[in-house]
């Protein structure tokens, strides 16, 4: 679309200035000339002439197009053939500029979201094959092996892993699961086989319903307007009426029966809806909000249209997700609660040594909060036990590290904690020795962000989270947010905005920010999808409007403010440049002002707001 728009622009240029060399003393030269006038205009504005006849079988009349085509075949029936192909040029010259800004249109979010399984281990007969997954049917039995996504809902009848539920509810800590347990499509499984019974077909199944969520949700989110469409609006069939009005009502009173007033007159009116063509303001406004585009983008947040930065100004709730998004979304040691009489440091070196053997990320969590080089000579016999944790020789010890059915399977008395996250409760030779506490941290700026966010003027700030309600709750107490919805499927996500969205104005605007595959329905459903652009999905940043680059949800702010900045300095040169056309119209309709004088003013107006538009580049929303 970018190579498309600046070809035309080029060309446009190239065709109108090799007929403007060209003389006309004859009238074969005459209409050459008007030949390759007609030429660069068609390539200048070729489209805009297609959008406008398009649009008026749909009942879209009196719009941009429709204003930018009246008005350039005007100049031409007038003699004007430089000033309608410049029109033309001055119009793309203005669109490029968003075009550049925007970038590159969305693809299809399902092409890039990666939670779909491509086969499912279907046992029949004596031998596992590997089919579709639209090919299983209800009560077969599959089997996924560690590595492997789950194609299918339904229940294990063997096997203990753990189960990596990310995908779908965007939370960094894996599922215990064991015979009895219920698992969920798109899910990953990491470490254990697993024998499963399905019990819903695929198209029932969670990540279809995922898939299809996301496709649709944009059809019902109500489409941002640019502000060129909205303003030829009312713009348009002011201009066009007022045009018929100036070509017939001054005959009528001059001189009925007069031809050569009726036509000086509808000349004149020709000539009215020429100099109407807001040329300054179809490159103002774009370069306005180019600048707006061009600051988030300094203080790394991306922007894909000016519409989506014009709609943050009119913001009145903001939803977040949790994982990823307020929080770091990596797991790490964040307490140690030793017994009496243990260092917390030797217990963290003992449960740290007892799941050495161990890639799964609670172990990975343990070992980094360690920060030392493992001895393996330290470590005899590893025994994991399945679903529950390990149990390990260590120094000549055995000890145990794990949940707290690890404990009770082992007949150990233990303090069993309340406290937020993943616990690991070790003993040593038998003896309750303390727990650890894996879990997620709040990142350092999240709390600054919902403060600056009220500050602003924000309505109302939720939460939405697959995350347990205990976990949920604790961090919107720390984060101070009005709302939030814990436990969470996609499915329930979609629900809860859904009723969230009633709850605004008419014009107001609803942000929701996250990060994951599992936002990806919310995002597009949005008024203003904000995704986490550095540790976010593809399917998320495809999905949003908005993408902060850096992950510091404090930017947040930073843009609404660079986005109301943005609309006051377009605001200005939407004043100036409707308060040189208005004088110039009325000019115009008393014959003074010629076309070339409105082409001057426009230009003069567009300089002055491509200079006022480099305020808004600058800005860091400070």
């Amino acid at each position: 679309m970018l190579r498309k728009r600046m070809a035309r622009i080029i060309f446009g240029m190239l065709f109108g200035a090799f007929a403007m060399s060209l003389p006309t003393f004859s009238d074969v030269n005459q209409w050459g000339q008007l030949t390759i006038f007609l030429g660069a205009y068609v390539i200048a504005g070729g489209d805009v002439l297609l959008r406008a006849f398009r649009n008026i079988f749909r009942g879209q009349v009196l719009d941009e197009n429709f204003l930018m085509s009246i008005a350039t075949i005007g100049a031409f029936v007038v003699g004007e053939y430089l000033e309608g192909v410049a029109v033309m040029i001055f119009y793309q010259i203005g669109e490029l500029f968003q075009d550049y800004a925007v970038g590159k249109s969305r693809a299809s979010i399902s092409d890039l979201m990666d939670i779909r399984p491509d086969y499912a281990n279907v046992k029949r007969g004596d031998g596992i094959l590997k089919v579709d997954p639209y090919e299983v049917e209800l009560g077969e039995t599959i089997v996924i092996r560690p590595g492997e996504r789950v194609p299918l809902d339904g229940v294990v009848i063997d096997g203990h892993s753990m189960l990596d539920t990310s995908a779908l509810t965007g939370e960094s800590v894996p599922r215990d699961i064991e015979p009895g347990s219920e698992v969920l499509s798109g899910c990953i499984n990491t470490n254990g086989l697993l024998t499963v019974t399905v019990t819903k077909n695929f198209e029932e199944s969670t990540v279809s319903k995922i898939l299809d969520m996301v496709e649709n949700a944009s059809s019902k989110k109500a489409k941002a307007e640019n502000f060129i469409t909205k303003f030829a609006k009312y713009y348009t069939p002011i201009v066009v009426i007022s045009a018929v009005l100036l070509a017939v009502i001054p005959p009528m009173v001059l001189g009925i029966g007069d031809g050569a007033i009726w036509m000086d007159w509808v000349t004149r009116a020709l000539s009215f809806l020429v100099i109407s063509c807001p040329c300054a303001l179809v490159i103002s406004v774009p370069l306005g909000f180019f600048g707006g585009i061009g600051g988030a983008s300094r203080v790394g947040v991306l922007v894909k249209g000016s519409n989506y930065l014009e709609a943050m100004a009119k913001t009145e709730i903001v939803v977040f997700d949790k994982t990823g998004t307020l929080t770091k979304g990596t797991f790490s040691v964040t307490n140690i609660q030793p017994s009496e009489g243990m260092e917390p440091q030797a217990l963290l070196d003992l449960a740290a040594h007892a799941e050495s053997n161990s890639s799964h990320p609670i172990s990975l969590s343990l070992q980094k909060a360690y920060g030392k080089v493992i001895n393996p000579q330290r470590v005899g016999r590893v025994e994991e036990v399945a679903g529950h944790g390990v149990k390990a020789q260590v120094d000549g010890k055995t000890v145990l590290a794990g949940n707290a059915k690890l404990m009770e399977q082992a007949g150990i008395p233990y303090t069993k904690s309340n406290a937020t996250g993943t616990l690991v409760y070790v003993a040593v030779d038998g003896v309750y020795a303390g727990y650890l506490v894996i879990s997620d941290e709040i990142k350092p700026d999240s709390s600054q962000a919902v403060a600056d966010l009220k500050k602003s003027g924000i309505r109302k700030t939720v939460m939405l989270t697959g995350d347990n309600r205990h976990t949920a709750e604790l961090v919107a107490k720390q984060l101070r947010l009005d709302q939030v919805y814990a436990e969470l499927l996609p499915v329930d996500k979609v629900e809860r905005m859904e009723e969230l969205l009633k709850e605004k104005s008419p014009k107001g605007k609803l942000i929701f920010v996250g990060d994951g595959i599992n936002d990806a329905p919310v995002l597009a459903r949005a008024d203003i999808g904000v995704a986490m652009g550095g540790l976010g999905s593809d399917a998320a940043i495809e999905a949003a409007d908005i993408v902060i680059m850096t992950d510091e949800p404090s930017k947040l702010a930073t843009v609404m403010r660079i986005s109301k900045k943005t609309l006051a300095i377009v605001t200005q040169n939407i004043v100036f440049a409707m308060g040189i056309k208005i004088v110039t119209l009325v000019l115009g309709a008393f014959g003074i002002a010629n076309l070339w004088i409105a082409v001057f003013a426009d230009v003069g107006v567009a300089i002055l707001a491509i200079l006022n538009s480099i305020r808004a580049l600058r800005y860091k929303g400070e």
